[in-house]
């Protein structure tokens, strides 16, 4: 069964848009690992316009089951993450302002970099991941890195299936076997949702974990947060 990571952003952005503390995001994640989610995962921005850093600290002693902070890498995120020791961090290459993740990494670029990182991290027991796009030669950099999995974007997957384009998936299929080949675990996220979850689970060859959040809370606004969290778990088997 793939594990399902619920990403809790958009529980804080709820929670500041009013100030205070009501939608209470500890209670939440409490909530959404009772319900029977595998992991909770945040990415807090630089800004802390949903997710702020003194989350990521509380959530330390609330996660029980896997912890994943998602971010890029710069100083105050590394400082954060070797601070609270997640299960897990991913790499993912935002720009300053940016609304949601747009890109991965161009690993080819970034090689000597992100292995830096990566070590820092390891060396601390923390399991690394990185944000990629499908692309064969982006997938071969990340072994270069040294990573432990990559997290494919799946933005473009989900954008052509909700065309009916059902071959929109080839690419990702293509980027799992060569992962699969390279010993790189493989997670994924990014628009994925109830309508397209099942059919990319069932494609792609050793999926271990998905991330899902924005399509996640939205359709639990419809159908009650611990109903959706179950739909997903069910459809991810």
């Amino acid at each position: 069964m793939t594990k399902l990571s619920v990403n809790i952003n958009k529980i804080a952005t709820l929670r500041n848009a009013r100030g205070g503390n009501v939608p209470n995001l500890l209670q939440v994640a409490t909530d959404i690992q009772k319900f029977g989610a595998q992991g909770i995962t945040i990415h807090p921005r630089p800004d802390e316009r949903h997710i702020r850093y003194q989350d990521a600290r509380d959530l330390k002693s609330i996660v029980y089951t896997e912890y994943n902070i998602e971010g890029n890498p710069q100083h105050n995120f590394i400082d954060l993450v070797l601070e609270c020791k997640p299960t897990q961090v991913t790499l993912v290459p935002d720009a300053i302002g940016a609304i949601t993740s747009s890109a991965g990494w161009d690993t080819i670029a970034n090689e000597s970099y992100l292995t830096e990182v990566i070590q820092e991290f390891q060396r601390n027991g923390i399991r690394t991941s990185i944000f990629v796009d499908p692309l064969l030669d982006m997938i071969e950099g990340a072994k270069k890195t040294g990573t432990d999995r990559i997290e494919l974007y799946t933005e473009a997957f989900a954008h052509e299936y909700g065309l009916g384009n059902v071959k929109g998936i080839d690419s990702y299929v293509q980027a799992a076997q060569l992962a699969n080949e390279l010993g790189l675990g493989i997670n994924a996220g990014h628009d994925l949702s109830l309508d397209n979850i099942q059919f990319f689970k069932q494609n792609i060859p050793g999926l271990l974990e998905v991330s899902i959040g924005h399509a996640l809370i939205s359709e639990a606004i419809y159908l009650g947060l611990d109903n959706v969290v179950n739909m997903y778990l069910q459809k991810l088997k």
